[in-house]
C-alpha cells in the first residue's frame, strides 16, 4: 500500500491547487502576462509575447525579392504583348530560308528560342555526334580484342602487361631456341 500511496502523491497535490489554479484572476495571469509599468496615471502595462522578428523579416523580404521580379517581368511582358504583340504569318521570299526562332508566334518564345535554347537541328546534330564518338569507341575496342587475341594466338609478349624482367628471359630462351634450329640444320 505504501507503493500506491506514492504513485498518488502528485494528483493529490494538482487536487489541493487546483482550486487556486480555476479563479478568474489565475486564469487572466495565465492567458496574458503583462508587465506593469512604473508611474501611478492609470493602467500601464506592457504585453509580454514573443517575438515576432524572424517571421516580419521574413515577409519583408518576401515581399522585396518577389516585387523585384515581379515588377520587371510584368513590365516586359506588358511590352512584349502590347507594342510588338504575335507575328503574322506570311510568305516567305523566295531564296531565304528562315531560322529557327523565327516559326515561334510569341515575342517572348522567340527571344527564348533565339538566345537561350539551341535549336532542334543542334540538338539533332548533338546526338549524331554522341552516336559517332560511342560508335569509334566500339571500334576500338575491337581493334584491342582482336589485337589481344592474335597476341596470344602468336604467342607475342610485348603488350600493356609487359614485364622487361619476364621479356628479358623470353629473349633469352627465343635466342637459344633459333640457335639450336640453327645447329639442327632443318
Amino acid at each position: 500500500m505504501v507503493g500506491w500511496s506514492r504513485l498518488l502523491l502528485p494528483a493529490a497535490q494538482f487536487a489541493k491547487n487546483r482550486a487556486v489554479l480555476l479563479t478568474p484572476a489565475t486564469r487572466n495571469a495565465l492567458q496574458q502576462q503583462l508587465r506593469q509599468m512604473a508611474g501611478d496615471h492609470g493602467h500601464h502595462h506592457m504585453s509580454i509575447k514573443p517575438s515576432r522578428f524572424q517571421w516580419d523579416k521574413f515577409k519583408d523580404l518576401m515581399h522585396f525579392y518577389v516585387m523585384l521580379g515581379v515588377i520587371p517581368v510584368t513590365a516586359l511582358v506588358f511590352y512584349a504583348n502590347i507594342f510588338v504583340g504575335p507575328s503574322q504569318l506570311s510568305e516567305i521570299p523566295e531564296g531565304y530560308v528562315p531560322k529557327h526562332w523565327e516559326y515561334e508566334k510569341n515575342p517572348i518564345s522567340r527571344f527564348i528560342a533565339r538566345y537561350i535554347l539551341t535549336s532542334q537541328q543542334q540538338e539533332y546534330e548533338k546526338a549524331l555526334h554522341n552516336i559517332y564518338e560511342e560508335n569509334e569507341k566500339a571500334q576500338i575496342r575491337n581493334l584491342e580484342e582482336e589485337i589481344r587475341r592474335k597476341m596470344s594466338e602468336r604467342n607475342d609478349y610485348q603488350a600493356y602487361y609487359y614485364r622487361p624482367t619476364v621479356a628479358k628471359y623470353h629473349r633469352v630462351s627465343k635466342e637459344a631456341a633459333e640457335e639450336l634450329e640453327a645447329l639442327r640444320g632443318d
